[in-house]
């Protein structure tokens, strides 16, 4: 078994892929790679899109690439293997970003991507640092994981869902900010897992024991 971090030049996955290794070694989860290939991410059983940056900037970056969309998009689409996005890799998941200009996304978890206003004008954008999670629906990723939960959160911009029963966990920040959407084979968290502690760790051991 195979679980693929794709790499389009957004990020440092360095923290993700050795989060994901650790705990494929600890549920025997086989191997973890970090790669730009497309026949590798057609090959994988899970694909995980990491993102940080600019939803245009990362949706160009992904969609540039030779072959490496195409190849993301038929293995989660149609061979229904499983999916995480993290961060501006669950943003990507929506129908649309307004960073800057609209750009489309995966049109995944229907929904549009803005950025946070909170009600409280003190508070600073962007939302960063520790918050507690809500939990709204369970979900078999979310095991062991309960609302109190901490998560690692580094973001300007928010999905708003269309689904109330696609968002499955929220925090607040001067209102209700999306922290994990899911449907089918997909799921994505706003937040980091890889830095998100124990919380995290569980999170991304559940991801790779997952058989949607």
């Amino acid at each position: 078994m195979t679980t693929v971090l794709i790499d389009y030049d957004s990020g440092n996955l360095h923290s993700a892929e050795k989060a994901f290794q650790r705990m494929a070694a600890e549920v025997g989860a086989g191997d973890v790679v970090v790669t730009s290939d497309a026949e590798v991410v057609a090959r994988a059983d899970r694909i995980v899109l990491p993102g940080d940056g600019a939803f245009p900037a990362c949706h160009a970056a992904l969609t540039g690439r030779s072959g490496l969309y195409e190849a993301m998009v038929e293995a989660v689409e149609v061979k229904g293997h499983p999916f995480m996005g993290i961060c501006v890799g669950m943003q990507l998941m929506a129908t649309r970003g307004l960073e800057y200009t609209e750009t489309p996304g995966l049109d995944w978890i229907g929904g549009t991507v803005d950025r946070i206003a909170p009600t409280d004008p003190t508070l600073k954008i962007p939302h960063m640092g520790w918050n507690d999670l809500v939990i709204d629906a369970p979900h078999p990723v979310l095991e062991g994981i309960s609302t109190g939960d901490h998560a690692y959160f580094v973001h300007s911009y928010q999905m708003q869902v269309d689904d109330p029963a696609q968002l499955l966990a929220h925090c607040d920040y001067g209102g209700s900010i999306t922290a994990v959407v899911g449907t089918e084979n997909r799921i994505g968290t706003q937040f980091h897992p890889e830095k998100s502690q124990a919380a995290g760790l569980r999170m991304i051991a559940n991801f790779l024991r997952w058989q949607p």
